[in-house]
């Protein structure tokens, strides 16, 4: 089930990700051996093949019997991210010009909304970049943070010990596995709780005086790990 959910983030219906995973595992095969082995109609088999063809995941292979052969799963994504990108260069020439960043409080719900913000953040993140997470979870983007510090962008990280991290300054502190903090180019921040996948709930803001007040606790959260350091 996991494979047919990845299978589904490039594109591929739930059915045509099961028929496609049944071509790897039984090689090349016709209309009536998938209806067959996968328990669908034959029209239904058919039609998903189809499918499959349309979305660049099988080849025809023409013989007496027409078969349907699986595109490599290299290819196939490679091929995807491929045409994304095409397309996301198209939208940013086609597109209406964003307006100028508001000061409005921005609600993301969900744990994969709010680690899709995170990651852009960090990505757009232009001269400094201040994190407030846990272990765990500064693990998970630590290739992200990585390339702030490769581009001589300042990285000042809170997080449990024993974390550490070259070219980034850490302080270490207690963090709550769902506590989340950040304050980017003293400008964004984002501040919440990453608990389930359905309950996580976080803020993202450009307003100033928020920043401000962010930027002043995290100072006084820093002088008291300095002093408990001794």
């Amino acid at each position: 089930m996991e494979n047919v959910e990845l299978l589904m983030n490039f594109g591929l219906t739930r059915q045509e990700a099961t028929i496609y995973i049944l071509l790897l595992l039984e090689g090349n095969l016709n209309g009536y051996e998938v209806s067959k082995r996968s328990g669908i109609s034959r029209s239904n088999a058919y039609n998903t093949l189809a499918g499959l063809v349309e979305k660049g995941a099988a080849y025809v292979i023409e013989e007496q019997t027409v078969r349907y052969m699986p595109v490599p799963i290299e290819e196939l994504c490679v091929n995807k991210i491929h045409r994304l990108q095409e397309a996301a260069d198209q939208l940013k020439n086609c597109l209406p010009v964003r307006r100028e960043d508001t000061e409005d409080y921005i609600t993301i719900k969900g744990k994969k909304q709010i680690d899709d913000k995170l990651r852009n953040l960090i990505l757009n993140t232009k001269e400094r970049i201040y994190l407030s997470l846990s272990r765990e979870k500064m693990e998970g983007f630590r290739t992200l943070i990585q390339e702030l510090i490769d581009r001589q962008i300042k990285v000042v990280l809170i997080t449990d010990p024993p974390f550490t991290m070259e070219g980034a300054v850490v302080y270490h502190g207690e963090r709550k596995t769902e506590q989340l903090r950040v304050i980017a180019d003293s400008r964004y921040v984002m501040t919440g709780a990453v608990t389930d996948e359905y309950h996580a709930t976080c803020l993202y803001s450009s307003n100033n005086n928020l920043v401000e007040v962010f930027k002043e606790a995290l100072s006084n959260e820093i002088k008291l790990i300095k002093i408990k350091e001794g």
